[in-house]
């Protein structure tokens, strides 16, 4: 996708850009209520609940985390894999650099915001001005809610009795599957993502908790691997068929 012109300002307006990153914002912020509710459950105090919210903010690392505790898994383990999906954010920040061109005193400020809501927002605005609307008004509205609602989830998870009865740590990674899915538009992307499904829900049970994401991520570099062999080999092929 070719990077906004200013040129282009006027295309979309301010406030249709405002109304999409706020359903956003809401929609996925109040679920942070279930991740308070988890990471409670898991055993966190309502404090590193918070702290966690609140430094982290990333939720499908975040119940990646405490998850993989709540499963009996290995800390650093548990740590690794949500280390590791939360990678995908550095992707993100490469392409939302380019695309933003905050000036560079904000950009270790915006860098907490790199997420995949603020990202799938902000990517199919036609203009920059658009764009640094959505990536704002999506990441503050975000963040604020986000850790509202995650207070709230641990203070009231007592309340709630058995925690995992109520199924809320499929909230945020139901969310982020919703929002991922448009996105995958190519076949080499889906077909790594449904690689990736299948190792993750194939190795989960017989690996320890936490391990089966770190071995889904190399359903990329398989793809990518399997698509530039097949190249290659065509490539090959035509060069062949040119020379007969």
């Amino acid at each position: 996708m070719p990077v906004a012109s200013p040129d282009l300002a006027g295309a979309k307006s301010d406030a249709a850009v405002v109304r999409d990153a706020l359903g956003v914002g809401i929609a996925v912020g109040v679920s942070g209520f279930a991740f308070g509710v988890t990471s409670a459950g898991c055993g966190l105090s309502p404090l590193q609940t918070c702290v966690l919210s609140l430094a982290v903010f990333t939720g499908a690392s975040q119940f990646a985390l405490v998850g993989a505790l709540a499963a009996g898994g290995n800390p650093y383990t548990a740590a690794a894999g949500a280390f590791f999906l939360g990678v995908r954010n550095s992707f993100y920040g490469l392409r939302l650099s380019q695309l933003l061109a905050l000036p560079r005193a904000i950009r270790p400020f915006a860098a907490q915001w790199v997420i995949d809501e603020t990202t799938a927002v902000t990517l199919p605005q036609p203009t920059r001005r658009a764009a640094r609307i959505g990536f704002a008004v999506t990441g503050l509205t975000l963040y604020v809610l986000w850790n509202l609602t995650t207070l709230l989830g641990a203070l009231g998870a007592e309340a709630l009795g058995d925690t995992e009865t109520w199924g809320l740590d499929a909230a945020s990674p139901a969310v982020f599957l919703a929002l991922l899915a448009p996105m995958l538009k190519s076949t080499a992307e889906r077909i790594t993502a449904a690689i990736a499904v299948l190792l993750a829900l194939g190795l989960l049970p017989v690996l320890p908790a936490g391990v089966p994401v770190l071995v889904s991520a190399l359903a990329a570099p398989t793809v990518l691997f399997l698509s530039g062999h097949r190249k290659r080999r065509n490539r090959g092929a035509a060069t062949t068929e040119e020379a007969r």
